[in-house]
């Protein structure tokens, strides 16, 4: 759906670093992408953001640097604020104020207080506590990153649910890969780096690790990285990221805790690679097994079944993915949202509580 008249947009981006970001941030990226996608189309957007950011739309820095690069920066909780609050002052200039949570909605006590609608998402995979909290504002309006998450909002007022789009051209297909595996991404137990390392051992294949250094890295992988079988590549930018995504024969993904979303998913298959991944949180919605990839209930059966994964048609792998999450994709997604939201006609869907719908969700092994 292509909008006839151009909406007036206010985009709340974190201020954690500039957007997008020179590193691997996720919510950054996707910030990015929405913005630049929405001003090709002809909004009028404003993004709030670091003056470090790169952005075609209207900015507007509340900080000079983010909480991540300038350590005098702090509490990053005021930053976040400060941006936020930056946003609302402006209200009236705007048809609806979209924000991105950095870790959880602050924005929510603040809906009452505007006129204009301030619609909210969050990125990671909410607790009972929390959704318990923020149901003190059921109308406030949410758009869900993936069906998995929208199911953890239950009470709330979840107006959509939109996968995160990536732009084609960013990801360069790559037919032929070489001799290796590989993970990519954060450094911790519930990102399943150990059980990466596992599979690599058990089926005899190589496997490189992507990611900024940490404690967990350093207490508890690298003892496994000898150079040859296991090797550590650091933290990439995006060009070194696409050259190892498009060069690996899958890429490993095996979550112990479900995710809302996962965005490596969709990078590594824009690259024709295709994924090996454990069935939690939103796999399921991201990779369709057999096709772009193995979704697999227990890591035995990964082992089991990477060969197959390994052996999928990667040019197959590539256009189902541009197919299915094109920016342009999302982007009509979002268009079709915001138009709702600027006219009242937010299809507002309050939830009531199901906290066995709530468990579901969040127990290991499931996902939709």
């Amino acid at each position: 759906m292509r909008m006839t008249h151009p909406l007036r947009i206010a985009l709340v981006g974190p201020v954690a670093t500039s957007i997008p970001p020179s590193g691997s941030s996720s919510v950054e990226l996707f910030t990015s992408l929405l913005t630049e996608g929405l001003v090709a189309r002809g909004h009028r957007v404003t993004l709030f953001a670091t003056g470090t950011s790169r952005t075609s739309a209207d900015l507007h820095a509340t900080l000079a640097r983010g909480y991540g690069e300038d350590l005098s920066a702090w509490p990053w909780e005021l930053c976040e604020l400060l941006n936020l609050s930056a946003a609302l002052e402006r209200a009236s200039e705007f048809d609806v104020i979209h924000y991105q949570a950095m870790s959880w909605p602050m924005s929510l006590p603040l809906t009452r207080l505007v006129s204009v609608p301030l619609v909210q998402t969050v990125h990671h995979a909410p607790s009972r506590e929390e959704i318990s909290l923020w149901s003190h504002y059921p109308e406030a309006p949410f758009v869900a990153i993936s069906h998995a998450q929208a199911s953890l909002l239950a009470g709330l007022n979840v107006i959509a649910t939109i996968h995160h789009g990536i732009d084609p051209d960013a990801f360069t297909f790559s037919p032929t890969p070489r001799d290796y595996l590989l993970y990519l991404g954060r450094f911790t137990e519930g990102k399943g780096v150990l059980k990466a390392i596992e599979v690599a051992r058990r089926t005899g294949s190589r496997l490189i690790l992507a990611a900024a250094e940490n404690d967990y890295f350093r207490t508890d992988v690298a003892s496994h990285v000898d150079g040859t079988r296991v090797v550590y590549a650091g933290e990439v930018g995006h060009a070194e990221k696409v050259a190892l995504l498009g060069g690996a024969r899958a890429l490993l993904y095996p979550v112990q805790t479900g995710e809302p979303f996962g965005l490596v998913l969709t990078e590594a298959m824009a690259c024709g690679t295709p994924v090996a991944a454990l069935d939690r949180g939103a796999v399921r919605e991201i990779v369709e097994d057999g096709i772009t990839g193995g979704v697999f209930s227990s890591l035995d059966q990964m082992v089991d079944g990477l060969a197959a994964v390994v052996a999928l048609d990667r040019a197959s792998v590539r256009a189902r993915t541009v197919a299915r999450f094109g920016v342009e994709t999302m982007i009509d997604a979002y268009e079709e949202m915001y138009a709702r939201l600027a006219t009242g006609k937010g299809g507002a869907d309050v939830r009531r509580s199901d906290p066995q719908r709530i468990d579901a969700a969040l127990a290991p092994g499931t996902g939709s």
